[in-house]
């Protein structure tokens, strides 16, 4: 076994569930959704389990969009959407499932 940390995640395999789901989203919309189905995560904890995604190739950008507004730290905001890339296995948890079909009523 190598050294150093498990390079697996039960935070970033939540993640990839989630967008299975979704298709696409971004961190925040991640952030709150994982927190009504899983156990609570900070925002700071899913930011960094996004860009060790991409590194992993666990999670590719969809698109980038720049949204204009008014907002504490200015006049726009730009947010990243991240997708499932190819290194991605979902393992098609329940909760997910449930919690999207409760929605859909």
């Amino acid at each position: 076994m190598p050294r150093g940390r498990p390079i697996q995640s039960q935070i970033r395999q939540n993640m990839i569930e989630l967008l299975l789901h979704l298709g696409e989203g971004y961190g925040y919309q991640l952030s709150l959704l994982y927190n009504q189905i899983f156990p609570s995560c900070t925002m700071r904890s899913i930011h960094y389990h996004l860009k060790k995604g991409l590194e992993t190739k666990e999670f590719a950008v969809k698109r980038m969009v720049k949204e204009e507004g008014k907002y504490s730290w200015g006049a726009h905001a730009e947010k990243i959407y991240y997708g499932l890339g190819e290194n991605a296995k979902p393992k098609m948890d329940d909760r997910v499932r449930l919690f999207f079909e409760k929605e859909k009523r």
